[in-house]
């Protein structure tokens, strides 16, 4: 049993390092992380320059690239064309739910495992109030084994987001949906020493308004959020709807303001 363990935090990050040593248990683990952070790493894959492969130590390696070079590197080059029995990716400082899931390097390398046919779950801390590592280890140990037992969805990855609570109930979880995160968005401007200007794009979360089914709202009730996921972003509810859309139905110019 082989497990590739990745993330975008880096190879050094206390995430990754709780992960793999709850993991161990589980089968043997290889880890292939980017030697930096690479938070916000989405899909993105390194093409117009060369990747080089650190070995750290026994079965753990620093890639510079992102998340999605790793998963790539490790299955084509460290395992030589091997694919692990599972990948996992994080433990992520910081949820990865809502609309975030867009931007998270954590949540596309395990998508890219699944597109490899790799069966595949991401997991994240959903906030740093104790950055207690160990609740979401030990349910992506027992995620772990469901799923090396029971499989998953050919096109589907759990997203897994447990709340930062060294108390968290590992029975208290709930099957969710995409919520919508609110932030306090805003680009914060500054000076360097030379008079030039330099921008820091920043914005508080505010708090969440909705239902308990999605992941949003299932972590604010304190609860561990698990959510299916697939790289298919189709709007299929719009589709249906648009079956009776013809552009015949348009002239060239209409969209164009008189």
């Amino acid at each position: 049993m082989v497990i590739l363990v990745t993330n975008d935090d880096g190879v050094y990050a206390p995430g990754i390092l709780a992960l793999t040593e709850a993991l161990r248990s589980v089968g043997k683990v290889v880890v292939a992380a980017p030697d930096r952070e690479r938070s916000a790493a989405s899909h993105s894959l390194t093409l117009n320059q060369p990747l080089r492969i650190d070995e750290l130590d026994k079965d753990r390696y620093a890639i510079d690239g992102t998340p999605t070079d790793c998963v790539h590197l490790a299955v084509n080059v460290i395992l030589e064309g091997r694919k692990p029995d599972l990948l996992v990716s994080g433990i992520n400082r910081g949820g990865n739910m809502g609309q975030d899931v867009t931007y998270s390097g954590t949540v596309w390398a395990a998508l890219e495992g699944n597109l490899m046919g790799i069966p595949s779950f991401a997991v994240s801390l959903a906030d740093d109030r104790f950055a207690d590592y160990r609740p979401a280890a030990a349910f992506a140990e027992r995620t772990a084994r469901w799923i090396i037992e029971n499989g998953l969805p050919e096109d589907t990855i759990f997203n897994i987001n447990v709340p930062d609570n060294p108390g968290q109930d590992l029975g208290k979880y709930l099957f969710t949906c995409q919520g919508l995160n609110r932030f306090s968005e805003s680009v914060i401007r500054k000076e360097d020493p030379r008079g030039r200007s330099y921008f820091w794009i920043a914005g508080e979360r505010l708090p969440y308004v909705g239902s308990i089914e999605t992941d949003v709202g299932a972590v604010s009730g304190g609860y561990i959020s698990i959510t299916p996921l697939h790289a298919d972003m189709t709007n299929f509810r719009e589709l249906e709807s648009l079956k009776n859309f013809h552009p015949d139905n348009f002239k060239p110019g209409d969209n164009i303001e008189k």
